[in-house]
């Protein structure tokens, strides 16, 4: 099946066509014109947007669907079915869901829909049932006593290609800040005194000294000898990016810091930062504003974390707010992050890629999208 997108405003990996038209053969780019075909053939998208479908390497947007409120647990199909529409209105074609193996928190929504949540994305692919592609991230805390025996039933799947290694011990990371953790979680433990918040702390420790280490060693072997992508996660200097390195790990997520991520640069380590920062202005936990990386050159790719609109719309106040070309920008949204996890047939408009593709139109700064598309078929 042969598809023409018209008169359209064509945002390559390396620059920007103007006015141009692309060929469509088979779900697969078969040419792209510099100029706009004679008026007729094709869709004439009236110098709208064109651009890669987005690449989401980090979203854990699933879980406001599974618990939509305090107390409420959603039929996890539907809650999948959702959550896949929302990223595929956004403009989001690939989606490696963010699954936690493991929590600090005990009762968690996490552990009680890891395998189920991880069973209904497979159903909803296997089934045609969802409109993006999903893959798998699995973010591994490692100071969580079961996580070895949480990870393994999961970690073959095919569809796994990013594991993270993270601790949210408190008193480290991104929880340096023994008050900020207690500002955090305290919303969700509103029984908390000053005695159980403490006792808290030094149990969550203990855990960290008896498990975070060997857990460690044994997830970043699973990851290796399956060849997936690995990442760090709340890096906070240069010694986090060091130890990451002698893991093997190629991404750092949302480093808190300037030092972490000018030492990941330094290493060839690709640091992705969370676009909600982007749109917000800074960090909601105190830490280091994307906006500031990328205006020193230190961000490669960006995630929407936990709100899917938030992705494409950071990529374009990237080119208004650092400066950045327009390319540039949506290169962190689209080949970087496709990239980062061995995805190599996404992300780029470029003959022979598969015609992922959004038609967006600015609104004020805000990317308004219009048409989605997966391998040639129009998916919103």
């Amino acid at each position: 099946m042969k598809q023409i997108f018209n008169h359209a405003r064509l945002i390559l990996a390396d620059g920007v066509i103007e006015r141009g038209a692309l060929e469509i053969d088979n779900g697969v780019i078969s040419a792209i014109h510099q100029q706009p075909l004679p008026a007729g053939q094709g869709e004439d998208l009236a110098g709208a947007d064109l651009l890669p479908g987005l690449t989401e390497i980090h979203t854990d947007n699933l879980e406001k669907h599974l618990m939509p409120r305090n107390g409420v647990l959603w039929p996890i199909l539907p809650a999948v079915i959702t959550h896949d529409a929302q990223c595929v209105a956004a403009g989001i074609t690939t989606v490696l869901d963010a699954l936690a193996v493991g929590d600090l928190e005990g009762e968690s929504v996490r552990l009680d829909t890891l395998h189920s949540s991880f069973a209904a994305i497979d159903q909803g692919m296997r089934g045609d049932a969802l409109r993006a592609e999903h893959l798998f991230h699995l973010r591994c805390e490692l100071a969580f006593p079961q996580l070895l025996q949480e990870l393994e039933p999961l970690i073959g799947h095919p569809a796994v290609k990013l594991v993270s290694v993270m601790d949210h011990t408190p008193g480290q990371r991104q929880y340096r800040d023994l008050e900020q953790y207690k500002k955090y979680y305290g919303k969700k433990k509103v029984g908390w005194t000053e005695d159980t918040f403490l006792a808290a702390v030094d149990e969550r420790r203990a855990k960290q000294a008896e498990y975070a280490a060997r857990h460690k060693q044994a997830v970043v072997e699973m990851a290796r000898t399956r060849g997936i992508a690995l990442a760090s996660h709340d890096d906070t200097d240069a010694g986090h990016i060091a130890e990451a390195l002698r893991d093997g790990v190629a991404i750092s997520e949302f480093p808190t810091t300037l030092e972490a991520a000018q030492a990941a640069r330094a290493h060839g380590v690709q640091t992705v930062m969370g676009a909600p920062n982007v749109v917000r202005g800074g960090s909601h936990s105190g830490n280091v504003a994307a906006l500031e990386l990328a205006r020193r050159g230190l961000l490669d790719i960006l995630s929407s974390d936990y709100v899917p609109a938030s992705l494409l719309h950071a990529a374009y106040l990237l080119e208004r707010e650092a400066g950045w070309s327009l390319d540039h920008a949506i290169a962190t949204v689209t080949v970087n992050p496709a990239r980062a996890v061995g995805l190599h047939d996404r992300g780029r408009i470029a003959v022979g890629q598969r015609a992922d593709l959004v038609e967006a139109r600015l609104h004020g700064d805000v990317p308004l999208v219009r048409q989605v598309w997966k391998a040639g078929r129009r998916v919103f």
